[in-house]
């Protein structure tokens, strides 16, 4: 089951992000991109991102999917830079990017920036990645509190993003039991900034997914849907997937 939502928030002129799902070598591929509004031409930096990774991927030959994936963003990553480079204003471009990958029993993922994949397995909701931000940092290392760290005014500084040197992503897999469904979420910073993980596990908990679609699209609107907010969540059952909207 698979069921995917992208807008522009409340007060935006264009949606700067941009997502993606297709069936690759019989496994699905998941992408999510929310272009940088600091840096030029955001919503053409996701949309060009997601079509490089797209194309990328399905044209690469490796079966090792981490590795694959890792050679996707590198390739990418390169491919914005040329991109930025070749504009006149030779400004960067640069975009979050989240890459999940799922074939038989596995999830692979890649991941740079501060949109999120997480991982509901029962009632039990995971966040598998960890944000590239400044604020991110400064509580690991002790300097801010989770309650401080709420609105702060350098919530928006990303320490990584797709179109610098050295992207470096963050790279890792699972494996998947066969007695269970299983359920991931991506989404862009619009929809975590907005709703916590408390509120989202009990939202991604219920079993329709168009309510949890809905739900989660009433509760940003009505927080003002300040940033844009785009998210994908696929259920993955022993028989695939199966498109919901």
């Amino acid at each position: 089951m698979i069921s995917q939502f992208t807008s522009k928030g409340a007060n935006k002129i264009i949606n700067e992000d941009a997502i993606e799902t297709l069936i690759v070598d019989d496994g699905l591929l998941c992408i999510l991109c929310d272009g940088v509004g600091a840096d030029s031409d955001p919503e053409v930096a996701s949309r060009i991102t997601v079509s490089a990774v797209k194309n990328l991927f399905d044209a690469s030959d490796k079966t090792d999917y981490l590795e694959r994936i890792k050679d996707t963003i590198i390739d990418a990553n390169d491919f914005l830079v040329k991109y930025s480079h070749q504009k006149k204003d030779n400004n960067q471009m640069t975009t979050t990017l989240d890459i999940l990958y799922l074939k038989d029993n596995f999830a692979y993922w890649g991941h740079i920036g501060d949109s999120r994949i997480y991982y509901l397995r029962g009632n039990t909701l995971r966040l598998l990645t960890k944000d590239h931000t400044l604020i991110q940092k400064l509580i690991e290392e002790g300097f801010l509190t989770l309650k401080q760290a709420i609105n702060h005014p350098s919530s928006h500084i990303l320490l990584k993003a797709l179109g610098k040197d050295n992207p470096e992503p963050d790279l890792s897999k699972m494996r998947l039991n066969n007695f269970e469904n299983h359920r991931f979420f991506l989404c862009s910073d619009g929809i975590s900034s907005l709703i916590d993980d408390s509120e989202l596990q009990q939202i991604i908990s219920n079993k329709d997914f168009d309510s949890i679609q809905n739900n989660i699209i009433s509760l940003v609107r009505s927080r003002g849907a300040i940033d844009d907010y785009s998210f994908i969540l696929i259920e993955k059952v022993n028989n695939g997937w199966k498109e919901n909207s």
